[in-house]
Order: C-alpha cells, then structure tokens, then sequence
C-alpha cells in the first residue's frame, strides 16, 4: 500500500519494542555518519554543526557540548509536542553523544577522503534521523524547530533545516580551509535532500 492511501493515525502505531529498535538502530546510523565527519575534519548543520564549531575552536568534548548544546529544546518539545517525544529525543541525544565518542574505541578510521567522509556521513546522518522521526523522537535542537514548523504550519521539514544548516556552515567559513568547507556543505546538502525527498507532510509524518 502506498503511504499516500493510508491513513495518518495508522502509520504511526508503533509498539514500545517498535520505538526500542528505532531509537537504538537511529542513534547509532547517526553516530556512524558523525564519525565519518569528524574524522575528515568537517562539519554539519544544525546543533550538531554549532557542536562542532565550539569542539573545534575549543577543544572542548564533543559528545558533552553536543548534549548541552540541546538542552534549551527541550522545553519547546515538552510544550509542543508532548512528554513522550521529549522524553525519547532526550535519550536520543545522549545515546548519540555517547555512541560519537565510544564508537572511535570500537572502529578506527586513520583516513578518509573528505568528499567520501560528507557524501557518507550527510546520507547516514539523514537515514538515521528518518527512523528517528517516524517514531516520534529526533535529534533535539532545531530538528525539534523544524518538526514543530511542519506539524503546525506544513513547512517542509528537510527545506527548514537546510535554511538553519546554511547559517551555522556561514559561520564555518572562518575556521575551515576553502576544500573541507565545501565537502562540509556537500555533507549537509545530502543530509537534507534525504529528508526533503523522504519526509514529507501526509505520507508518514512523526505526528
């Protein structure tokens, strides 16, 4: 069945072992993606890039900047979208953090060409934060922006986060060589074509 015919409250209807695997398999094709970009040096959008941006210019963890980076949504989410997103975006996110800086101690990637590092780390970043999205959880942050944006005024998603992506990879532009910026914006372009194509008001919406 097209998801097109069917109706919204049924696509939706996802058990508590439904949401386990979802939460666990997105967290850690997200963290898979992050560590293809932070190991070629690069950068992404969204509070992730702003985590970047403050672990590069800082020196400061990663994983921990990248959790208190989202700690201002989560209001917003509890407001707007419920105790029970909240609660699974909060736990998304430090899994994340926490997968990011465990995974360097299970695989060890000594190169990566950087265009290699974007294209692969933009696309599984989009996938995984799909299967986040349809079970109701995300990536905090703007991610939590943009899925308010689309459930209450049917902006796309994929295009809201593109337009908060290009400010945070402006700012990069102070920080990055020429050839590491552009790979980072060929990251972030993927990231978000995956979930502009994919992620569309009324087929299977996280709402």
């Amino acid at each position: 069945m097209d998801f097109d015919q069917m109706n919204p409250s049924e696509t939706s209807r996802h058990n508590y072992l439904d949401d386990l695997q979802a939460l666990l398999t997105g967290t850690l094709v997200v963290a898979v993606g992050l560590v293809f970009i932070k190991s070629a040096g690069l950068l992404t959008g969204g509070t992730t890039g702003l985590a970047f941006l403050i672990h590069y210019t800082t020196g400061l963890n990663f994983g921990l900047v990248l959790f208190l980076a989202n700690l201002p949504f989560y209001f917003l989410a509890f407001m707007r979208m419920g105790w029970e997103f909240t609660l699974k975006t909060v736990i998304t996110v430090l899994m994340v953090s926490l997968l990011t800086e465990g995974l360097p101690y299970v695989i060890s990637i000594e190169s990566i060409n950087p265009y290699f590092g974007a294209v692969g780390g933009g696309l599984l970043m989009g996938v995984g934060m799909l299967i986040l999205f349809r079970h109701r959880a995300s990536l905090g942050g703007f991610n939590i922006l943009v899925l308010y944006l689309q459930e209450r005024f049917g902006l796309r998603a994929g295009k809201m986060q593109m337009v908060l992506d290009c400010t945070i990879l402006t700012a990069a532009m102070w920080i990055l060589p020429p050839g590491l910026l552009i790979a980072s914006v060929l990251g972030a372009i993927l990231l978000n074509f995956a979930l502009a194509v994919n992620h569309k008001p009324g087929r299977y919406t996280a709402f």
